[in-house]
């Protein structure tokens, strides 16, 4: 959307003048690259991409071992069985998540973005899928610019053909963390899937081929709000990609013979092949911009070109903005890592997890919930005895079958008066009715009572508090 507006200028003519409200994109081609940081970003990829994609298949006793099974309100995570009652988990994986993703940028920028994000794993893949068919940067380019012929059909088809299974196998998988992927491979091959089966592995689908195909560094500039508050993590001795303007101004194009030197150059060659690479198209040579996603392609290119030229390494380098304004070694910039920021979200972080770890350990994996029945709050049956009813909710928290005892203290005489055992299936989810009994003539009112509810071998014991109501 554009809009025209008529500005007086100084020279007292009107003249139209065209506001653009958006910027136009220019369609980015970026060139592969060697070097340690592309190395490093592989191993992610591979290292994400195995996780994702295999989890799903690994069995543990017999189911899936990770599985979200909604329908059932079930969480299977390996040995761990997880209920919507046990939401405090997640919040704290959240909470670590965030904090982690704080005290790594504090430390070393977007570590995050460059190398483990999935819409920077997935325009990997996508792009070596591109350059598979296509051909790298140049060979890409004079495709686009050549009219449509059969070659060019072949090339670009299987692309999308490949860029398409790609995407539905992710979306398949991503829907085999909810439904058990086996039998969703199998209701696949029998053309047989859910509704919500069919739409979260086209969603998911088209949302990878979408976002890695064409969207790419759109998503990262604009709808990542990451980009956007990253500065509020950043300071002076974060480590960032940079550019070494003192050793590399001015810049200027030489033959590798020459003394930049003798010529009044510095050592950028100003062959933009740092441009080239970078897979937001940004020019690292202009300073931090918040578009620059810390991958660190610039600075594998250019030492390539720095080593081509027989200059130093380095012009492009991690490093920081008070490591280069005080020529500062990489053993000082390491110790300044370990300032108030970083000391602080660490202890914090290492405290949650510890509450976490211990939380979890302590976990006793059998939930009981005694509600009064409020059908009937207290009645007299035979001998006199007063009987309450409460209805008693059994959540088995584990793979194994459970006998519990179940027993009732706190009143003289107090006796339970329906069968003492209660078994229960592995993650057997079961309400029962406990009938509890106090002989008369005890003092009308709320008493407070305990029940008990014991395995055989003792390894867990759960006291439960309610009241029993004698009536007037």
């Amino acid at each position: 959307m554009n809009t025209a507006t008529n500005i007086p200028s100084s020279a007292s003519t009107d003249e139209a003048v065209e506001i653009s409200l958006y910027a136009a994109r220019k369609k980015l081609y970026p060139r592969s690259v060697t070097g340690t940081f592309a190395r490093w970003r592989w191993v992610f990829v591979w290292l994400t991409q195995l996780v994702f994609y295999g989890l799903p298949w690994l069995q543990w006793g017999q189911r899936q071992a990770v599985l979200f099974d909604l329908e059932a309100r079930r969480f299977y995570i390996f040995g761990l069985v997880l209920y919507p009652q046990d939401f405090i988990y997640l919040t704290g994986i959240l909470v670590v998540s965030a904090l982690s993703l704080f005290l790594f940028t504090a430390i070393a920028g977007r570590l995050w973005c460059g190398y483990a994000c999935p819409q920077t794993v997935y325009t990997e893949i996508y792009l070596w899928m591109e350059k598979l068919f296509e051909g790298d940067r140049s060979a890409r380019m004079r495709l686009d610019q050549e009219p449509w012929s059969l070659r060019k059909l072949a090339r670009k088809g299987g692309k999308q053909i490949a860029w398409i299974l790609f995407g539905l196998w992710t979306g398949f998988t991503f829907a085999g963390y909810f439904t058990p992927i086996r039998e969703l491979g199998a209701a696949v091959l029998e053309w047989n899937l859910g509704p919500w089966q069919t739409f979260w592995i086209f969603f998911y689908g088209f949302a990878t081929y979408g976002n890695a195909g064409y969207m790419r560094e759109q998503v990262c500039i604009y709808m990542c709000p990451y980009a956007r508050f990253q500065s509020a993590m950043f300071d002076k001795d974060t480590m960032i990609v940079t550019y070494d303007a003192e050793r590399g101004e001015p810049r200027g194009a030489r033959k590798k013979s020459a003394d930049p030197k003798a010529l009044g150059l510095g050592d950028c060659i100003d062959c933009t092949l740092c441009v080239q690479v970078c897979p937001t198209g940004i020019d690292i040579r202009n300073g931090l911009q918040y578009e620059c996603i810390g991958c660190g392609a610039c600075a594998d290119v250019c030492d390539e070109v720095m080593e081509k030229m027989g200059y130093p390494k380095g012009l492009v380098k991690y490093s920081t903005q008070n490591g280069m304004a005080n020529h500062w070694s990489r053993a000082q910039m390491i110790r300044r890592a370990f300032r108030p920021r970083v000391l602080i979200y660490s202890a914090i972080l290492l405290t949650i997890v510890a509450a976490l770890g211990v939380s979890l350990w302590m976990r006793v994996p059998l939930k009981v919930d005694v509600i009064r029945d409020r059908g009937a709050l207290a009645r007299m049956v035979e001998m006199g005895r007063i009987e309450n009813v409460y209805r008693v909710q059994f959540m088995n928290a584990s793979e194994s079958e459970r006998e519990l005892q179940v027993a009732v203290e706190g009143l003289p005489g107090v006796t339970l008066a329906s069968d003492p055992v209660v078994h229960l299936r592995p993650t057997e989810v079961r309400s029962v009715a406990v009938r509890v009994q106090v002989p008369p003539g005890l003092q009308p009112g709320s008493h407070p009572i305990v029940m008990t509810f014991r395995t055989a071998d003792g390894s867990i014991a759960v006291r439960e508090k309610t009241t029993f109501l004698i009536p007037q």
